[in-house]
């Protein structure tokens, strides 16, 4: 087992699967002391049993993220406590991707994936950051998405609150950077599996095709990206969004 997050507690939201799930095995298996969260209780256990059967380190805590303060808050306080105190990582990854055109949006779904997407992630690290400034310090890494920057059809709604996210993040580095937390964002692909509900199965591949990796990417990929982010080696990194896409949003792609 590798050391780069010897020593070092994080919370990772919607954990039980694919990115999270990746993301809390990858710091557990760098040292840290890892928080799964999730709804699905099931789920967490099993990853959670993973995790300690490799030698890490991990406890589950059931949440639903609904955008309310009070669900981030007591999250926060309930993560707190089973790390011993502190909260030196807080990975932003929980979302939801219902794909709804913009005129078949109904306020309801539109409330709903803001509030999991954006007033979550926004109550919970205004909860965290002051306490990683009370310990010395901390990281606080979002996840974007590679369609905050490229329209994709029926992506008007999702793709919004990405972009909400790659803004927060900089308005966070400059808030509360000077305080000894460090935000950054990583802006995935398309990454697979799953693919999101409502998506056809072979879609990743349609999107990837004539981009310079040529084919989707895995959630290990992303957790790789977390852990540097993390880690003591991205010490002077600020406010940026991590393009771990295969080069989808940042390359033109070439139509075969």
């Amino acid at each position: 087992m590798s050391e780069r997050l010897r020593n070092r507690t994080a919370l990772i939201t919607g954990s039980t699967s694919n990115i999270g799930q990746a993301i809390a095995e990858a710091f557990a298996a760098q040292g840290a002391h890892v928080v799964v969260s999730g709804r699905n209780r099931e789920r967490g256990t099993r990853v959670v049993a993973g995790i300690r059967a490799d030698g890490g380190r991990a406890d589950f805590i059931e949440a639903d993220l609904d955008g309310s303060a009070e669900a981030s808050r007591g999250l926060a306080e309930r993560a707190r406590e089973a790390l011993g105190g502190r909260i030196d990582i807080l990975v932003n990854n929980a979302g939801v991707y219902p794909a709804p055109a913009t005129t078949a949006t109904d306020e309801k779904t539109f409330d709903q994936v803001y509030g999991v997407n954006v007033k979550a992630p926004f109550f919970l690290t205004a909860a965290v950051a002051p306490w990683m400034t009370e310990s010395g310090g901390g990281v606080v890494i979002n996840l974007g998405s590679w369609i905050a920057r490229l329209g994709v059809p029926l992506g008007a709604l999702y793709s919004s609150t990405k972009g909400a996210m790659e803004t927060l993040t900089r308005a966070w580095a400059a808030e509360f950077g000077p305080r000894g937390v460090r935000v950054n964002a990583i802006s995935p692909g398309v990454i697979l599996p799953p693919s999101p509900e409502g998506v056809e199965p072979n879609a990743g591949e349609k999107m990837m095709k004539g981009t310079p990796a040529g084919t989707v990417g895995t959630p290990e990929a992303i957790a790789h990206a977390a852990v540097w982010l993390a880690s003591q080696e991205s010490s002077f990194v600020h406010g940026t969004v991590v393009d771990v896409d295969g080069g989808r949003a940042g390359v033109a792609v070439v139509a075969a």
